[in-house]
């Protein structure tokens, strides 16, 4: 049973209406975003996708300056096909959810390949292409063709579940919100309409003391004529994951360090990373230091005072740090490399690695 609190307004007039206050609303007070073009031009699909993928679990104001950073170095999809894939990594580095990074690059790629480099038009056809799921490809159809589809974010859950008062937690709501969320778009503007309800969850109609006041919905919020929206969306309780343990090896040769590349496929496929244990829960610090690489040169293993700690998706992470110095002409292992510690903002490293080597190096 889903709960909607009725209004003084009959249910048609209320759903006539909505998407134009939301369009009335969206051209008094849109966001200036980099991948935003001005009032009444189209939008780039590259920029429009190229944000998407960016802003997947991640922040606007952590993507601006990487986004700006991969339109400089690769202006169009053409230009980002041509790139490798490891030059693709070493920009993504500390943007996090390293799998959008090999997806944005096996995109490109099959853009370029496939459809000579322009973006399909068609929801159906943006499936097809590598790391574009249900949301991203309605969210580029929406913004980028202006095709009547409304793609749901997290803002626009939230919108959706205060206005009508969906009772159902998340993630089983999903189906039902975005039922719902498709009775807010217009005739026409599809793009505008679900960039409006972002920018309204985004700045108005937030997870915390929403500015009911200054809402153009708020008239007929079920929520808000409750006096509960901030208790939407309902959600089920979370799951946090099983500690794991591990160590990291941080070895120098003079002023280089010791690296290896991470398997393409798993977490974190294809970073740089240094040599470590593997991860798991309940290890201990013997059975950790026992799996160190075996060089030349390395007499012992200096643990670092501390742990680095870092929380994935799925599980938090504690790294216990040793480090090592071997002499100047000591060689790689097979599958390592020496690179300078100068150059290392060059590489493809994710942050619970820089964390790693900003403690060993210290």
């Amino acid at each position: 049973m889903h709960s909607i609190v009725a209004t003084q307004k009959p249910a048609a007039a209320r759903g006539a209406s909505r998407p134009a206050l939301l369009l009335d609303w969206y051209d008094r007070h849109r966001r200036r975003l980099p991948w935003r073009p001005p009032a009444g031009e189209r939008p780039d699909p590259y920029r429009v996708w190229l944000s998407e993928i960016m802003l997947q679990q991640t922040g606007v104001k952590t993507v601006g300056p990487y986004f700006e950073k991969f339109l400089a170095r690769w202006p169009d999809v053409a230009a980002l096909g041509r790139a490798s894939q490891d030059d693709v990594l070493r920009m993504w580095a500390g943007l996090g959810y390293y799998s959008r990074a090999r997806n944005l690059h096996a995109c490109a790629v099959a853009v370029l390949r496939d459809h000579g480099g322009v973006f399909p038009d068609t929801e159906e056809g943006l499936r097809q292409l590598p790391g574009i799921g249900p949301y991203t490809a309605a969210a580029i159809g929406a913004i980028a063709f202006d095709i009547r589809t409304m793609p749901v974010d997290g803002n626009i859950e939230r919108v959706v579940s205060r206005l009508y008062a969906v009772e159902e937690p998340l993630p089983q709501a999903k189906p039902r919100i975005q039922e719902l969320a498709a009775t807010l778009l217009g005739p026409s503007r599809a793009g505008d309409s679900a960039q409006a309800l972002m920018d309204l969850g985004s700045s108005i109609c937030t997870p915390k003391k929403p500015a009911c006041a200054l809402c153009p919905l708020n008239a007929d919020c079920a929520a808000r004529a409750r006096g509960d929206q901030e208790t939407f969306p309902r959600k089920a309780p979370k799951k946090t994951g099983t500690l794991r343990r591990g160590a990291a090896f941080i070895v120098t040769r003079g002023d280089e360090l010791l690296v290896r590349t991470r398997p393409e496929k798993g977490l974190l496929g294809g970073m740089t990373e240094v040599p470590g244990s593997q991860w798991l829960a309940e290890q201990d610090d013997k059975s950790a230091l026992g799996q160190a690489p075996v060089l030349k040169g390395i007499t012992r293993w200096h643990r670092k005072a501390g742990v680095v700690t870092h929380v994935f998706t799925h599980f938090p992470l504690e790294l216990v740090v040793y480090t090592a110095n071997v002499p100047a002409r000591t060689r790689a292992l097979e599958g390592m490399r020496w690179v300078p510690v100068a150059t290392l903002a060059d590489e493809a490293l994710p942050n619970v690695m820089r964390k790693a080597i900003a403690h060993g190096l210290d």
